[in-house]
């Protein structure tokens, strides 16, 4: 009878989809990190009922309907990360150079969504366009080409971008 070994069912139940990582904190720190963690409100600010007109202005109307936790653009904590914006090759897209990039890793890179690609060691940001069995990164502006991504390409799609965060 031999013994040890990986065993169904044995070991630590999983409570994350993703990895996980042991982080040492001061002790006297930890009650106020658990708050901080635990605080689904942190990211709470007001949501204004009436509507801003990009047209004629409207009067003014400060009722506050509800307040809008910043948690909410996030549909998945643990698989989203942040990334900023280089370059214009997604202008038309209304991706613009410095802006944050919400990305999902969760999400599946399909036909027409916009990805964050790793092509030969390189980080781009571009669409996922599949054509008679081929696969391109479409660029949002006239002035660059699409990518064919061939199959002996060294390519790892990081995450589906979800939202836009621009300056003003």
């Amino acid at each position: 009878m031999t013994r040890g070994g990986k065993r169904q069912g044995s070991g630590r139940p999983k409570l994350y989809k993703s990895p996980t990582k042991t982080v040492r904190l001061p002790i006297d720190e930890i009650d106020s990190v658990m708050r901080f963690i635990e605080n689904k409100d942190f990211f709470k600010l007001p949501l204004y009922g009436s509507k801003v007109s990009a047209g004629f202005p409207s009067p003014a109307d400060d009722y506050i309907e509800e307040y809008l936790n910043l948690n909410d653009l996030i549909k998945h904590p643990t698989t989203t990360f942040f990334v900023r914006v280089s370059g214009h090759s997604m202008k038309d897209a209304g991706i613009n150079e410095n802006d944050i990039l919400i990305v999902d890793r969760s999400l599946s890179p399909t036909h027409g969504k916009i990805v964050i690609a790793v092509l030969q060691g390189q980080l781009t940001v571009k669409r996922i366009h599949k054509e008679n069995n081929k696969l391109f990164l479409m660029p949002a502006n006239t002035e660059f080409s699409p990518i064919e991504v061939k199959e002996e390409d060294d390519i790892h799609i990081w995450g589906v971008v979800t939202k836009v965060i621009h300056d003003m």
